[in-house]
């Protein structure tokens, strides 16, 4: 066993925490290994630098990433699992899926209202289509700010007036220690969150053992078993990073159930649906409600989108 490990991420605040949480994992398990966490630059990050909004493809956030995982410049990568795209690059592996954290979206206000209590017309910072989608869909009266940027900057921007709420991700504020600033836990009933939102993916080569064996003790068989499900699903509407689809699913490992979307951006039209099967058929079950939902017009939206 190797007693040297370097950990690929990105170097945002969250992407960093993310790391550390993982390797904290690992050292419980795994003793007398020194890990390095090694930050890289992604096309994403210097898009988002730059204030491109055209970020059209995901792999933008981890390509860069994987590439150096492929030049053994680094031994696992750790990645936010909405940022992977559902297809795994040749020679790469999804090792382990740790715990994942609560997947919901939260409402963070100015004046601590929450959704339904905000007045009409109020202005709703977000960049996220899915998000868009659903805002509309429960409040027609709202007004969206397009809004880019980590959790730290959306904040900033929210308190200096530039909106008068953010939807931002549960598990960003938890991870970075900033969970005091939510107004409100926004329900999966109105707000269901993207796939994979939540949870971390820690990626390794197909041609090593070693690690591998490492990852399967970290790995959460219920989380696995939920992200499988929710990819299935965006795979097989061959959902984009801008496409308005939204996924979340459970399992007590007898059983999985998913709840999925798909949504005009404007929010006045939107197909959602839920099906629950056996937890040892959670991709199936994914697939299965994705062609249910485009029986029921879904298609006709991803096209129009």
């Amino acid at each position: 066993m190797r007693n040297h490990i370097r950990v690929g991420t990105r170097g945002s605040k969250l992407a960093l925490a993310q790391a550390e949480l993982v390797v904290t994992i690992l050292s419980k398990t795994c003793e007398g290994i020194r890990y390095e966490i090694v930050p890289i630059r992604t096309s994403g990050d210097k898009a988002r630098e730059s204030g491109s909004s055209t970020i059209r493809d995901k792999s933008i956030f981890t390509k860069e990433i994987e590439d150096a995982l492929l030049a053994r410049e680094v031994d696992l990568a750790v990645h936010s699992m909405k940022d992977l795209t559902t297809e795994q690059p040749k020679g790469l592996m999804i090792g382990a899926v740790p715990p994942r954290e609560n997947p919901r979206d939260v409402l963070v206000s100015r004046k601590k209202e929450k959704l339904q209590a905000l007045p009409g017309g109020a202005r709703i910072g977000t960049s996220s289509n899915r998000r868009i989608a659903q805002l509309l869909a429960a409040r027609n009266d709202l007004e969206i700010v397009d809004m880019h940027g980590n959790v730290d900057t959306r904040l900033r921007k929210l308190e200096r007036g530039d909106c008068d709420a953010i939807v931002v991700a549960a598990a960003g504020l938890i991870r970075l220690g900033l969970a005091k600033h939510a107004t409100e836990f926004l329900s999966t009933e109105i707000m269901l969150p993207a796939v994979g939102q939540g949870a971390l993916a820690v990626e390794c080569r197909k041609t090593d053992p070693e690690i591998q064996e490492m990852l399967v003790k970290v790995d959460d068989r219920q989380t696995r078993s939920a992200v499988e499900a929710e990819r299935a699903f965006a795979r097989r509407l061959g959902a984009n990073c801008r496409t308005p689809i939204a996924a979340y699913a459970k399992t007590d490992l007898q059983n999985v159930t998913i709840d999925g979307m798909v949504a005009a951006t404007s929010g006045r039209i939107l197909v959602r649906g839920r099906l629950t099967r056996s937890a040892g058929d959670s991709e199936k079950v994914g697939v299965e409600l994705a062609e249910s939902l485009l029986n029921k017009g879904a298609g006709a939206i991803l096209e129009a989108g």
